[in-house]
């Protein structure tokens, strides 16, 4: 184990508090937090040759608060309740789309670009949380590790883009860009919305959870019929 992985926590969380302070200063795509820490992190693991299990092993907590955090979610989810209430079947139906658009189009690219079906299995279900979309490409003959960094580079490019496309197509109402989120970038998605206020990141909440159970249902037929 190379030895700045024995400080590869209080590293992670440093970098992570020097970025939320630059993006408070000046709030720009490139200062968001977790993007920033991703970039760093993973350039001194690459710089230093580390094992990514071992850093893994050394920033467990940060690992288990994942639960606490996702359960955290309830909190704006209960309080938009009403709106979101309100806004039931516009949810379903949004969610049920962009669940399908999205499968669907990494399918449809996976078979643009030749790549085998173990491929396109694993890179179906890009769009759901990540303890979703591994045991879901598994099933349909893919590779769980493929899966998972097809929904890292998914969060990243969500992280990124989905902003300044939403503001570019004219996108205001906070429900629509919390759904857009959600269900475009699952987690990080959700994170996202949560900066632009407790209405998105309630929208995001709901729709990455249905999105995971929507995209559960109906990646295998979309698969077996595109693949």
């Amino acid at each position: 184990m190379r030895p700045w992985v024995w400080l590869a926590l209080p590293v992670t969380v440093g970098v992570y508090l020097v970025f939320v302070r630059l993006h408070a200063r000046r709030a720009s795509t490139f200062t968001l937090p977790v993007l920033g820490t991703l970039v760093v992190v993973t350039s001194l693991l690459a710089l230093t040759g580390s094992d990514l299990e071992a850093y893994g092993t050394t920033t467990w907590p940060l690992q288990w608060m994942l639960g606490p955090a996702t359960v955290a979610l309830a909190v704006p989810l209960y309080r938009q309740r009403a709106t979101l209430r309100a806004h039931l079947a516009r949810v379903l139906v949004a969610v049920s789309i962009g669940s399908i658009v999205g499968a669907a189009s990494a399918i449809g690219l996976a078979r643009a670009l030749g790549l085998s079906r173990t491929w396109i299995a694993s890179l179906a279900p890009k769009s759901v949380t990540t303890p979703v979309a591994m045991p879901l490409a598994e099933r349909l003959g893919g590779e769980p590790s493929l899966a998972a960094a097809a929904v890292l580079v998914t969060g990243i490019l969500g992280l990124v883009f989905g902003a300044p496309l939403l503001d570019r197509v004219g996108v205001r109402s906070a429900l629509a860009r919390g759904l857009a989120y959600g269900v475009g970038a699952h987690g990080v998605g959700t994170m996202r919305a949560l900066q632009e206020g407790e209405e998105a990141g309630a929208a995001g909440g709901v729709a990455m959870v249905l999105a995971a159970i929507f995209t559960s249902i109906v990646v295998g037929a979309l698969v077996r019929l595109l693949g």
